[in-house]
């Protein structure tokens, strides 16, 4: 991933319009447990709200508010890229999740183009950021 230089990163931002992000964890990442990949402990924003977050604008999204993935899209990327750990298609990945190189809430494309390979460790440290 290219990192962009600090004053277009502050000119984009500037000439973006104030555009929503989601309350709660939109997350990027898909993980082989069933709530998403992610412990409690990095889903759960308290029962505040978060000023500095907004729903992004054009992204569909399910009865939950979470953004809608297409599973096909997943397997057909677990189909190409066997999990790091296990060499295996489908099934746990003990150690790794799938994740949007692009992230969905800020226009990335739900498609295996657009997916990785990524560490829990790095998921958490790049879901802070995100």
């Amino acid at each position: 991933m290219t990192r962009l230089p600090p004053i277009l990163v502050a000119l984009s931002l500037l000439a973006a319009p104030a555009a929503p992000l989601a309350r709660g964890h939109g997350g990027h990442s898909y993980g082989s447990r069933s709530h998403g990949g992610h412990s409690s402990a990095s889903r759960s924003h308290g029962s505040g709200t978060h000023a500095s977050r907004r729903k992004a604008v054009g992204v569909r999204r399910d009865g939950h508010g979470r953004i809608e993935r297409d599973p096909e899209q997943r397997a057909r990327f677990r189909r190409s890229h066997p999990c790091p750990s296990t060499g295996r298609t489908s099934g746990r990945c003990p150690g790794y999740v799938v994740d949007h190189v692009q992230a969905l809430k800020h226009g990335g494309r739900d498609d295996p183009s657009n997916m990785q390979w990524q560490s829990v460790q790095a998921a958490k440290a790049k879901d802070r950021w995100e």
